[in-house]
C-alpha cells in the first residue's frame, strides 16, 4: 500500500488508496457524521439493519477493517496490524481523507478499542464513542476478570488453526448467543469470508492486548452498550470500563443476549443508538 500524496494529477493519495482498499461508503446527508465501524469477523454489512434508522439525519460513513473478509488480503500486512493502534491510524488517515472534523463513533467490540486508541491521540475529532461490547483485555489477569484465562484462549486459537470451518460453525452461534438462526447464518458467512490465517492473527493480536493502562487518557464523553449477557464481554468488563475510562462514561444495557445485538436485536439496538446520538 505504497503511498503517492500529493503526486501528479490521476495519481491517488495514499488516502484515497486507502478509502478504495477499505471499502469506505458514505450515505446520507444529515448534518451529523455517525462513523459505524464492525469488529472481528464481520465486516460493514453487519450494520445493514442499524442504518435505516439513522441515515434519514445523519451522514454514515462506514468501511472495513483491514483484517475484514471484504478486503483484498493482499492488503493485510503482517508486520503493521500486530498492535491495535495500526488500525486507529487507519480510522484517523479516513477520517482526514474525507476532511471530517467532528464525528460520533459507533464501534464494535475491536473497533470499540480502536475508537479508543484514536480519541486519545485526536480527541477533537470525536463528539462521543458508543462502545458496543467493548473489552480493554479479553484474558483474566489476578482481580480483573476479562473473561478467558490464558488455557482457554490457547485451546480456542489451537481449534481456529486446526480445522477453521469447524471452528466458524461452533464459534458463531456462541458468539450471537441469542437464537436468532439469520444472525447466525450471517455471522458465519463474514467468518468464512476471512482468510484463516489473517483470522486466526488478529485473534492473537486482540488476545495479546491490553489496553487497561490508557483508558485514563480518554477525554471524550463514552457510552458502553452491552447486553445482558455476552460470553466474550462478561458484565464485569463494563463495571470496569465505566470506573477506568477518563471522559464522562454512561451504561446501556440491552435487554438481550449476545456479543452482536447489531445483527440478532437490531431493533432493540437501533432506538438506543439514535437516543444517544441525539443526547
Amino acid at each position: 500500500m505504497a503511498g503517492n500524496a500529493g503526486a501528479g494529477a490521476g495519481v491517488l493519495s495514499f488516502g484515497d488508496m486507502l478509502l478504495k482498499i477499505f471499502n469506505v461508503r458514505v450515505i446520507g446527508d444529515g448534518d451529523k457524521t455517525v462513523f459505524l465501524s464492525h469488529g472481528f469477523g464481520t465486516d460493514q454489512s453487519v450494520w445493514n439493519r442499524i442504518i435505516p434508522s439513522l441515515d434519514r439525519d445523519h451522514r454514515i460513513v462506514l468501511c472495513d477493517l483491514a483484517c475484514a473478509g471484504s478486503v483484498n488480503p493482499d492488503h493485510f500486512d503482517f508486520r503493521r496490524y500486530t498492535i491495535l493502534d495500526s488500525y486507529a491510524d487507519d480510522l484517523l488517515l479516513i477520517l482526514d481523507t474525507l476532511r471530517i472534523d467532528r464525528c460520533f463513533f459507533v464501534g464494535h467490540s475491536i473497533s470499540a478499542m480502536i475508537g479508543i486508541l484514536a480519541s486519545i491521540r485526536r480527541p477533537d475529532l470525536f463528539l462521543k464513542l458508543i462502545l458496543i461490547g467493548a473489552s480493554p483485555r479479553y484474558l483474566n489477569d489476578r482481580d480483573y476478570h476479562g473473561g478467558l484465562d490464558r488455557y482457554e484462549m490457547e485451546r480456542l486459537l489451537e481449534a481456529m488453526e486446526s480445522n477453521y470451518e469447524a471452528w466458524v460453525r461452533g464459534f458463531a452461534p456462541l458468539s450471537v448467543g441469542a437464537d436468532v438462526p439469520a444472525a447466525v447464518r450471517e455471522f458465519s458467512r463474514t467468518l468464512f469470508n476471512m482468510r484463516p490465517d489473517i483470522s486466526l492473527f488478529v485473534s492473537r493480536t486482540v488476545f495479546n492486548s491490553d489496553l487497561r493502562g490508557v483508558l485514563g487518557l480518554v477525554r471524550v464523553p463514552c457510552c458502553i452498550v452491552q447486553t445482558e449477557r455476552d460470553v466474550s464481554v462478561p458484565l464485569s468488563v463494563v463495571g470496569y470500563l465505566k470506573e477506568n475510562l477518563g471522559g464522562k462514561t454512561t451504561v446501556e444495557i440491552l435487554p438481550t443476549e449476545g456479543h452482536l445485538p447489531h445483527l440478532s436485536a437490531p431493533a432493540i439496538l437501533a432506538p438506543v443508538l439514535r437516543r444517544l446520538l441525539f443526547l
